[in-house]
């Protein structure tokens, strides 16, 4: 009997430091080690469209029977590639007018309808100084703009008075977390005064110095400078725009963008920065062999975690502009677009010319 009590209250025992070993496990639990953050990289996608022009033409072109005006088919195939960017700009080288009273080459008025296919397509910037934008002189500036403003479409280059100019001069944006500034500058405007309480932002390279001395970099991230330079036609960009991009890069200038001379010309990127020196046309009734199309300059901003700064890299898309109903059409689906023989000759023309300058 004794030895039976015994074996028991050593069973007891065990019984006991087992619900005690358990229960310190369950307030006792191992906790795991942290683990690092893995890296953050964001792209932006840029997306900028050459020369947007408006010859007659192409307005009664998008003339409708009801007698108004739909541009929709002229950007059926490209308004997607400025819609899927985080940011779409373009060089608007005409002027809009709510009079009906439309003009093509040398002063251009265009309807107010294009400015509803360019909300369409999903511009988000509209770069006004060019040699045409006094075209229709003040009334010409101020339905330009008002006409933006209504569509929550931002511009720059061209103002219509000191508040605008400061509102606008330098215009800032803020895109996933990445802080842009844009500025833009025209070498002329073809004689035509600056109407009277306006302002055009003109090549000056003391204007340039001091407008991009004052952008903080303790604000801006990335600078963009739109330059409508060079010579027409001319399909190598010259010592001037050299100069002035040289100029610019010493500033602080990260990405370049040029229009006019109508035709497209070569461009340079590396990581630390970008230039096209001319885009082309995006759209125009100019025919001649190289002004029949231009170039969509997609620039991508890349920030990581593992990177201090920015990094860039861009593509040159070709697109060519098929009449009658001036269908702007990148090579994607020009090639495989059924065309009258004259009109795929010179299409092919242009992607061959295109491809040959930009791979030299």
């Amino acid at each position: 009997m004794k030895h039976l009590r015994t074996i028991l209250a050593i069973g007891i025992a065990i019984i006991v430091s087992l619900i005690v070993v358990m229960s310190s496990d369950k307030h006792h639990t191992t906790t795991p080690l942290p683990q690092p953050a893995a890296p953050q990289t964001d792209t932006i996608r840029l997306v900028f469209g050459g020369d947007f022009m408006q010859h007659m033409p192409q307005v009664e072109a998008a003339r409708t029977r009801e007698g108004g005006y739909d541009y929709s088919r002229s950007v059926e195939y490209v308004a997607l590639i400025f819609r899927d960017a985080d940011v779409a700009v373009l060089n608007l080288e005409t002027t809009i007018t709510a009079t009906g009273r439309y003009s093509g080459y040398p002063c251009f008025a265009s309807p107010i309808e294009l400015v509803d296919e360019l909300s369409n397509m999903g511009i988000d910037i509209a770069l006004l100084a060019n040699n045409h934008c006094c075209d229709r002189s003040a009334r010409g500036i101020t339905t330009t703009i008002d006409e933006l403003n209504k569509r929550d479409i931002a511009h720059t280059g061209v103002f219509t008075d000191s508040a605008d100019y400061h509102q606008n001069n330098i215009y800032r944006f803020t895109t996933k977390g990445v802080r842009f500034a844009l500025v833009n500058y025209t070498y002329g405007t073809n004689g035509i005064p600056t109407p009277k309480g306006k302002i055009v932002n003109l090549i000056d390279t003391n204007i340039i110095k001091r407008d991009l001395r004052s952008i903080s970099q303790d604000s801006t991230d990335c600078i963009i400078a739109c330059m409508h330079w060079g010579n027409e036609y001319e399909r190598r960009e010259n010592r001037e725009q050299q100069r002035l991009a040289a100029l610019l890069k010493r500033e602080g200038v990260d990405i370049i963008i040029g229009s006019h001379p109508h035709v497209v010309q070569p461009y340079y990127a590396d990581s630390i920065g970008v230039t096209f020196y001319s885009l082309g046309n995006l759209v125009s009734n100019q025919r001649k062999r190289y002004t029949d199309g231009g170039l969509i300059a997609e620039v991508k901003v890349i920030r990581s975690d593992t990177i201090e700064g920015l990094r860039y890299s861009a593509e040159a898309h070709p697109v060519w502009v098929l009449c009658p109903d001036y269908r702007i059409l990148p090579r994607e689906v020009g090639d495989t677009l059924t065309m009258p023989a004259e009109s795929r000759k010179a299409y092919e023309l242009f992607m061959s010319d295109t491809d040959k300058l930009l791979d030299n």
